[in-house]
């Protein structure tokens, strides 16, 4: 409306009475203060609304994609860089919430803008319009292209800050290894060339935001110069007047301000594309383990487990790390795996909790195909206490907590004097409510250990996996675990993998496996009087251990 006003006052009021214009021009300027007002409340209520949608949607996306990850499978973290998640699930949901809030309502302000100011300039001088028009399709297509070469190098973007990411990630999670061999400046070298590779990527996106930036400015500045020589020469053919002229280049600017904001904003939708695409490549993962359509629930599990005639491998284009297995454990059962490293133990145990699934055959719970058991009831049936514990940021009792969510506090100090942990607990700073840093690090190894066990009692499974829960520690520290583990085994099925074969001499049944599978079972005193590959296995680590 605000050229309209101007062409009026030029074109109406000040060819005409005089006597009475300025009062006329006094009316007009207050409706244009009226509209600046409205304007600018407008403008207020879309950039705070807008941006608090905006808000929204990145939270509800960033939850989105978070619950689907906690879904997919151990085959996809396998292959996955935490790094490379971690900047899909922050800076790329970052641009596409601007994107989604932006996009909509930017598209349509500056459409309906250009498609209004165009009707108008065609009511005011038709040829001069189409004059203008004809440079529209040439600036659409070199938009076109060079949105393509921003798209690609976008991307590119994108996967460089996320392998900046996973080295961040990498670097820091292991810097007491870094310390103690005084790599720093290795790392550091690591660093900078992956930071260096991000600089690269960035140069050549600038590089094509400056050719489409300057290119489209050029289009721009060619149609002001077509309007100025074009309506002065309708001026002087006397087929368009001054007030119409002035009329036409102020709609022009409402032309080009549209062009110009939307090239702006196309390296706003380039980049949140480029988000949406690598957002929706998780989303349109499926889970390789997930519950079959007529999965049941345990509702009370003995601990009877079998393998019937297993086969795993971890990929099609590799071969089978378990082969043809069959093993059957009874309810109760204190068995424990040994053998050489890559046989296969521990991914004997996973196949148990559907970490993985058989290739072929079949592992069974009380006598029901683990495929058909719901995943959640499977697991929660299974505990397992690995080597290399894993403990949350937070404090001690919210660590032991995890292992039953509503348990409360009389229920985790019993299960942490299970654990034979109750008394370092209470010799921390805030006993039960200190704090133990990320993964645990103002702990020991030991005492790690027994806040996992912890868990474990509060979980109370009846199914109990052992993957080397001990042989990363101290002689002292493995002593007290030890304690706490048979205290945890009893009554239940326990699976032990060990590398130390002095901690299941009183396994009910020992299982050798190699990579032929199954070669040996039976008590310790059983297979050492065979000699065989236990009794081989034995007189090695003893030989060691002298």
């Amino acid at each position: 409306m605000f050229p309209l006003l101007v062409r009026y006052i030029t074109k109406d009021v000040l060819e005409g009475d005089l006597s009475t214009a300025l009062n006329e021009v006094y009316w007009i300027g207050g409706l244009m203060l009226i509209l600046v007002a409205i304007q600018n409340i407008g403008n207020f209520f879309v950039d705070y609304k807008g941006h608090e949608i905006g808000a929204r949607m990145e939270r509800d996306l960033r939850s989105e994609l978070f619950t689907h990850m906690q879904k997919l499978s151990f085959s996809f973290y396998d292959k996955e860089k935490t790094g490379q998640l971690m900047s899909r699930i922050t800076n790329d949901l970052l641009l596409l919430s601007e994107l989604y809030h932006h996009g909509p309502e930017d598209y349509i302000k500056y459409l309906v803008r250009f498609i209004g100011a165009f009707i108008i300039l065609f009511f005011i001088n038709a040829p001069l319009t189409i004059a203008v028009f004809c440079f529209l399709p040439f600036l659409g297509g070199f938009a076109l292209y060079f949105n393509k070469i921003l798209n690609k190098a976008l991307r590119s973007n994108k996967e460089r800050i996320g392998d900046v990411n996973v080295q961040v990630e990498d670097s820091l999670a292991g810097i007491r290894v870094v310390k103690s061999f005084a790599n720093e400046p290795v790392e550091i070298e690591k660093f900078n060339r992956e930071n260096q590779r991000f600089l690269d990527s960035r140069k050549k996106t600038y590089k094509a935001e400056a050719y489409f930036f300057n290119g489209v400015e050029t289009f721009i500045q060619l149609i002001t110069i077509t309007v100025v020589i074009f309506g002065s020469a309708s001026i002087v053919g006397n087929t368009l007047d001054l007030a119409d002229l002035i009329t036409f280049l102020l709609y022009i600017s409402f032309m080009i301000e549209p062009i110009q904001r939307l090239t702006h904003m196309s390296m706003q939708f380039q980049e949140g594309i480029t988000g949406f695409q690598r957002f929706m490549e998780i989303m349109n993962l499926k889970p390789s383990i997930k519950n079959n359509a007529n999965a049941v629930t345990l509702s009370e599990v003995n601990g009877e487990i079998e393998f019937r005639n297993a086969s795993f491998r971890y990929d099609e284009h590799i071969d089978n790390v378990l082969e043809n297995l069959s093993l059957h454990i009874q309810p109760g059962e204190f068995v424990a795996f040994v053998g050489p490293s890559g046989a296969g133990k521990t991914t004997l145990c996973s196949l148990i909790p559907r970490f993985y699934d058989v290739t072929d055959g079949g592992v069974f719970l009380d006598g029901v195909n683990v495929c058909d058991i719901n995943l959640t009831s499977l697991r929660k049936t299974i505990g397992i206490v690995q080597q290399d514990v894993y403990l949350f940021t937070g404090t001690v009792i919210d660590n032991i907590r995890y292992g039953k969510p509503q348990a409360n506090d009389a229920e985790i100090i019993a299960a942490a004097k299970h654990a034979n942990a109750h008394d370092f607990i209470m010799n921390l700073p805030n006993g039960y409510h200190s704090e133990i840093g990320q993964r645990g690090v103002k702990l020991s190894g030991g005492q790690k250990q027994r806040l996992s066990i912890a868990r474990l009692f509060l979980k109370n499974p009846p199914v109990l996996i052992l993957d080397e829960a001990t042989s990363a520690l101290d002689i002292e520290s493995e002593s007290i675990v030890k304690e706490s583990l048979e205290l945890l085994a009893k009554g239940r099925t326990t699976l032990v993998i060990a590398h130390r074969l002095s901690t299941i001499r009183n396994a009910g049944r020992i299982i050798v496996l190699t990579e032929e599978g199954i070669v040996e079972q039976g008590t310790h005193e059983e297979l050492l009087a065979r000699d065989g590959a236990y009794a081989l296995l034995y007189s090695k680590q003893f030989e060691l251990q002298v």
